[in-house]
């Protein structure tokens, strides 16, 4: 070997143990284009050039988008991997459909695809060698040419920190090997070798973004700086370490902030409010993430109006993806779209007994001492004799009342639910529980000043709503 191709081998096993892309025994399954970054990564894998700790396999994808030249790309790749003993599995789909039908452009939906389908045979991997999924890792053949030319892209259409250095060494079990090499160094590498490689024409398209400033831009930064790619590489590798830090903050004040439900995150307004504007976006990305994964595509624009939308009151606001954003009792709500209201099914309440209220929960009743104390809010305790018709269960009727513990009067039961904070699109989903007629309890919000235990009391039923 060469001293150029002892240099490179040096590098790429320094950037796998730099930032340990390979657990001890991870089986590695290599995404193999048929370009020459992608064949000179297989070819260091499956010399042993480059150190793996568990078995090796390729996945290749063909997009369908370039006629014989893409079935040659398969054809090319699946004999290379036989003669190098490498398992080799190849899958075809319709990008251009899948980009039709889902609303994408053809090269977001190519890398969809493309990652959902590694992720799949990786879990088939991992599974034939008895490891755990999570040891697994996906290696892609980016460079630091891609580093260089994703950036000047992302700078030109406009993006944060996390845009910019979005091509990191590892991204959970995706790992860069190649990420501090440059693609004249793998070619030369591969000349050495003799190994030929395929040539997608499209690369050579200066109509397209990539392309262009490939051939265009990165020449002219070459010309201003020599230097330039190496210079850039340290930027990101800072940026990237300063986005890191932030991340996590983000991610603690998100937890700390607001909570997430089934369907819905929702943000404490005031809490927000003493967060600074980078750090309240920050937040917001990473709860919504956490929640919704669609939401990682959300644009700065969206971002934008959601950090606005916490200093408003009545704020609402339809996003992408099927999401909508409303200001509720001081809280920004983000949910999916429509209000998720649930209608109880009316029950009977036997005492003793138990109430199934399907995704609601469920309701226990059962008699016990009066002078039993319970200062959980799911819990009540009801004077048993003056029960006269049985209990039953359902959601609240519109204009119904009730006379609230405490109180001479009545009142409306939606009041009731006003003076709790209880969201509209909740109500429905809250259990009323009623002696004929007349309530006896709104699960988790008030009780009937009729129905309470009381020094005269000689029997009682505990009620427990467990949700």
């Amino acid at each position: 070997m060469s001293e150029t191709t002892d240099s490179l081998i040096e590098r790429v096993c320094e950037s796998i143990a730099t930032h340990h892309m390979l657990p001890a025994g991870a089986p590695l399954l290599l995404m193999v284009s048929g370009g020459s970054d992608s064949i000179a990564m297989l070819r260091l894998f499956a010399s042993n050039e480059v150190a793996r700790g568990g078995p090796l396999a390729v996945l290749h994808v063909d997009h369908g988008l370039r006629g014989v030249d893409s079935l040659a790309d398969a054809a090319f790749v699946e004999s290379l991997c036989a003669t190098l003993g490498v398992r080799c599995d190849v899958e075809r789909i319709d990008v251009a459909e899948v980009a039709l039908r889902e609303g994408l452009n053809v090269e977001d939906a190519g890398r969809r695809e493309r990652y959902r389908l590694a992720d799949e045979h990786l879990d088939g991997l991992c599974g034939r060698a008895g490891v755990s999924a999570e040891r697994g890792r996906i290696a892609v053949a980016h460079t630091r040419d891609d580093r260089t030319e994703t950036f000047l892209m992302r700078a030109a259409q406009g993006a944060g920190a996390t845009g910019l250095t979005s091509l990191r060494s590892v991204r959970g079990r995706i790992v860069r090997p190649l990420i501090d090499a440059t693609r004249l160094e793998l070619r030369a590498y591969l000349a050495e070798l003799g190994q030929e490689w395929r040539e997608d024409s499209t690369n050579a398209d200066t109509d397209r973004l990539r392309s262009k400033i490939r051939h265009e831009l990165v020449p002219i930064m070459r010309e201003i700086n020599p230097q330039f790619d190496t210079a850039l590489a340290r930027t990101l590798s800072l940026l990237a370490d300063e986005d890191d830090l932030l991340r996590e903050m983000g991610d603690a004040f998100a937890r700390d902030f607001s909570e997430s439900a089934k369907d819905e995150v929702v943000f404490d307004r005031a809490m927000m409010s003493t967060l600074s504007r980078p750090m309240k976006r920050r937040a917001i990305r990473s709860a919504l993430r956490g929640r919704f994964p669609e939401a990682s595509r959300l644009e700065f624009e969206h971002v934008e109006r959601l950090t606005d939308g916490l200093d408003i009151d009545g704020f609402a606001h339809d996003l992408p993806y099927g999401l909508r954003a409303h200001d509720e009792y001081g809280r920004m709500v983000v949910s999916r779209a429509g209000d998720g209201a649930v209608v109880l099914a009316s029950c009977l309440l036997p005492v003793p007994g138990i109430c199934d209220l399907g995704s609601a929960g469920t309701l226990h009743a059962e008699e016990t001492e009066p002078d039993s104390v319970d200062s959980d809010v799911y819990t009540a305790l009801i004077d048993l004799d003056a029960i006269e018709s049985g209990l039953s269960v359902g959601s609240a009727h519109e204009g119904e009342r009730m006379r609230p513990l405490g109180m001479r009067g009545s009142k409306k039961v939606s009041d009731v639910f006003v003076d709790a904070k209880i969201p509209r699109r909740q109500r429905s989903g809250i259990p009323v529980i009623r002696d004929g007629e007349r309530i006896v309890w709104v699960a988790g919000v008030r009780m009937s000043e009729e129905y309470k235990v009381t020094d005269a009391t000689a029997r009682a039923v505990r009620i427990v709503w467990q949700r």
